[in-house]
This record gives structure tokens, C-alpha cells and sequence, in this order.
């Protein structure tokens, strides 16, 4: 049976199969082999792996993004930064980075923010006579932010992964999700002021107040979705389903960009991508039963413990291996898969599970855009027309700047936990 778990799953990546059929052959084969497991236990753990209420909340979350990302809210939340931006030197860079953070706090899709936000700003910034690696980096990699700031899908998955509170997640983002914005501001207004390009403009409180007043119930999005789930009134499953509902009054009554066509493509554009999810889940809950049967994990954990390394190394070691291993999966089956062999090694050290699940949302989240299967990357190469080469080689000043938001969050754990007591009603 160990054989099917190791061998099998290793064997079917190597080959390419698809990560749900890799998790369910070897989930099958480990059953066939066992003599005391009976198949039956296959489609009971298949269920259970989607029988969560947290899980409702991503279809939610992710139709709003896709209403919104329709029509014109995108370009509504870039005119409010740039008003905004407009005196700070590499001024468009800097739109740039605060409009994907503003559109990731109603999505919470990377690829999505990469997609509505880049075919924005890769040609303006092209055209305000930015350097092409410089553009291509920018909007490849800022799209990562996303899925550390909430509403994230990741932390929804780690979540249900690892007996933790979504919104205690959800609090705990915020910080290190801003930290990253910031280190990224200020890198691309430093790099803006070496290359002579983007020269800042008169602060115009006219264009600020009109921006803002066009993209109001824009900005209302975020405001009710999480501060629903901060101010203890809803549950994250719950205020995904009123963020959803606003953002299709929005789109189709108040804006009325979208027309009935435009809905049902949204709605079959993240049926498709739930189906992912659900699937994936699904199978990798059969898996984690296996592994957990087999007492996997405190074999992991006794093995670790060998080693008597302190928490800071075993830090380090997690953080190496999950960029690897966010090199060549999506954060989402990451998480599934290596959540319930690395959350009891992070207790075993007295490394707390909330600080974990950052950890691994930002090194996943680095995983989007570095080669060779970054989501982003193939996103920015089929949206924007823009080639891999170029890709590879802007992405690199900017993984630079999120290893080092990476070390701040690994190493300084407050930064994570300091969310939950500061925005949740309810007590830590």
C-alpha cells in the first residue's frame, strides 16, 4: 500500500496525468492492495471531501469576480488609484499594483486579476514609455497579492485542510497581503525614478472625487463582504453569497454593462472552474484518509523530530519546499496535498497553524508566476500576447521583492496573528 501512495503518484506527475486523476489512481491502487480497507470507503471519502459549507463560499466568490471583471468595475477602481497615485513618481506602475490589490479584495482569483487588470495597464504603461520586461513583470506577478489578501480561495481550501477558521485566515492576511503592496510600491517607484520614466503629475482633487464617485458601489463590494465576516454578522460562506448577489445589482442594474449573454458566461466560466476545485478536493480527501489510516503523518513528524531542528530552520525547510513544490502545482492541490503532512509537523514544533497557512499562501502565491507551470505566466502569455522568454526574464527583479515579503511573514509571525485580535468581533 505505501507503494501505491509514493510510487504511483509520482510516476502519474512525471507522465503528466492531471493532479485529480494522480490522487485518485493512487487512492485506488492503495485500496485494491490493502486487505483491510474496503472499497467502499472510496466514495464515502469522495463525498466528504465536498460536503463543506466553507466550500460554497468559492463558487460565490468567484461568480462576483466574474460579474465585475465584465464590465467596466476594473477600470472604475484603476481611475480612483491614479487619481490618487498622480504626484508619486512611476505613478502608472503604482496604479498598477493598488488596483490589483483592490480588485483582489472582491476576487480573490490571481489569473483573474492578472487577465482584467493587465489588459489595462500592460499597454498604457507601455505606452507612458515604461520598459517592456519592466511591464510584463509588473502585471505577471502583482496579481499574486491576491490570494493573500482576502476573500482568498487558497485560504478557503486550507481552511477545510486544516481545521482552521476561515475568518481567523481571512484576518490574518490582511497584513501580510498590504506588506507585500507595499514592498512592491515602493520597488516599482524606486525602479520608475532609475529608468526616468513615469514623472508624477499635480495632486487634482476634482479628478480624485469624480473618480471615487463613479466607482462607489465599486468600492462597496469589499466593504460589505468583509465587514460582514470582520464585524462577526456573517459567515464567510454567507457573505460570499450577499457579495455575489451585490455584484450582479451592480453589473447588470446600476452599471447595466452586462447583458444576459455576458451572466451566463460569467456562470459557466466558474462552473468550470469549481468543477476544478471540487474535484481536486474531492480526490485529495481520499488521499489524506489514506495517508492518516497509514499513520503518514506521524511517521513525517517522528522522522522531523529526529532531526531536533528549531522552529526557524524548519521554517526555512518548509518555505524551500513549498516554492518548489508551487513551481510545478496550483496553490489549491499544494494545499490538499501537503497540508495534512506538514500542519502536524508545524504543531509537533510549536509553530502555530494560522501563522502556517500564511506561510504557505505566500510561497504559493510566489508559485503563480515562477516557471514553468505559473498560472500566471500562460495567463500573461495568452491574454496580453506576450512571450515566455520575456516572462521568464521580467519576472526576476519582482520574485526578488516577494522573497522578501516572504521572510518578513515567515519570520515575524505577529504580522499574521495580529489580524484575528485586531479585526474579528469575536474573540481569538
Amino acid at each position: 500500500m505505501s507503494l501505491a501512495l509514493t510510487v504511483v503518484p509520482f510516476a502519474l506527475l512525471v507522465l503528466g496525468f492531471p493532479i485529480y486523476a494522480v490522487l485518485l489512481a493512487a487512492s485506488c491502487a492503495a485500496l485494491v492492495l490493502s486487505p483491510d480497507l474496503q472499497l467502499l470507503a472510496l466514495h464515502q471519502n469522495l463525498f466528504a471531501g465536498v460536503n463543506s459549507l466553507a466550500l460554497l463560499a468559492i463558487p460565490f466568490f468567484i461568480y462576483a469576480g466574474e460579474l465585475m471583471g465584465r464590465g467596466s468595475l476594473a477600470g472604475r477602481l484603476i481611475d480612483v488609484v491614479d487619481a490618487a497615485a498622480r504626484p508619486v513618481p512611476g505613478n502608472l506602475a503604482l496604479t498598477t499594483v493598488g488596483s490589483a490589490t483592490l480588485f483582489g479584495a472582491i476576487s480573490g482569483a490571481s489569473a483573474a486579476t492578472v487577465a482584467t487588470i493587465g489588459r489595462i495597464m500592460h499597454p498604457t504603461l507601455l505606452r507612458a514609455g515604461y520598459p517592456p520586461t519592466f511591464a510584463a513583470g509588473l502585471v505577471t506577478t502583482v496579481g499574486a497579492i491576491d490570494i493573500v489578501i482576502p476573500p482568498s480561495i487558497p485560504m478557503i481550501v486550507y481552511a477545510i485542510a486544516a481545521n482552521e477558521s476561515v475568518p481567523r485566515l481571512y484576518a490574518a492576511g490582511v497584513l501580510p497581503g498590504l506588506l507585500l503592496a507595499a514592498l512592491l510600491a515602493v520597488y516599482v517607484v524606486v525602479a520608475a525614478r532609475r529608468s526616468g520614466v513615469g514623472k508624477g503629475r499635480p495632486f487634482d482633487a476634482a479628478s480624485l472625487w469624480h473618480a471615487a464617485s463613479r466607482a462607489t458601489w465599486a468600492l462597496g463590494a469589499p466593504v460589505i463582504v468583509l465587514g460582514g465576516i470582520y464585524g462577526g454578522w456573517v459567515s464567510p460562506t454567507e457573505a460570499a453569497a450577499l457579495g455575489c448577489a451585490y455584484a450582479a445589482l451592480v453589473t447588470r442594474l446600476v452599471y447595466r454593462e452586462l447583458s444576459a449573454r455576458d451572466v451566463f458566461e460569467a456562470a459557466s466560466s466558474t462552473i468550470r472552474f469549481c468543477g476544478q476545485v471540487l474535484i481536486i478536493a474531492a480526490c485529495a480527501n481520499v488521499f489524506g484518509w489514506l495517508l492518516t489510516v497509514q499513520q503518514v503523518p506521524v511517521a513525517v513528524v517522528s522522522w522531523v523530530s529526529q532531526w531536533e531542528l528549531s522552529p526557524w530552520a524548519l521554517l526555512l525547510a518548509i518555505n524551500i519546499l513549498l516554492l518548489v513544490v508551487g513551481c510545478l502545482l496550483d496553490p489549491i492541490s499544494a494545499i490538499l496535498m501537503l497540508a495534512p503532512l506538514l500542519v502536524p509537523v508545524a504543531q509537533s514544533a510549536g509553530i502555530d497553524t494560522l501563522h502556517l497557512g500564511i506561510v504557505m499562501t505566500v510561497n504559493l502565491a510566489i508559485g503563480l508566476f515562477t516557471p514553468p507551470f505559473g498560472v500566471n505566466l500562460f495567463v500573461a502569455q495568452s491574454t496580453l500576447g506576450l512571450q515566455l522568454p520575456l516572462l521568464y526574464r521580467s519576472i526576476l527583479p519582482f520574485l526578488g521583492v516577494y522573497l522578501i515579503g516572504l521572510a518578513i511573514v515567515t519570520y515575524v509571525p505577529s504580522l499574521s496573528l495580529l489580524g484575528p485580535q485586531l479585526l474579528l468581533a469575536l474573540p481569538d
